[in-house]
């Protein structure tokens, strides 16, 4: 019989956002002043869709 409590608590998602917050977290501390929407799309590899007409 398995052990319902045998769980895992890794979660790849989870890591992934923990680790994006960490860099964003850290780049605001280094900062002397507030991080421009660019800089935070730089370091989340946000790539910008560009505008069509």
């Amino acid at each position: 019989m398995s052990d319902p409590f045998d769980v895992t608590l890794e979660d790849g998602d989870l890591l992934g956002e923990v680790e994006m917050t960490t860099m964003l977290i850290v780049a605001a501390s280094e900062s002397d002043d507030r991080l421009s929407q660019d800089e935070i799309d730089r370091l989340l590899g946000v790539v910008p869709i560009p505008h069509q007409r």
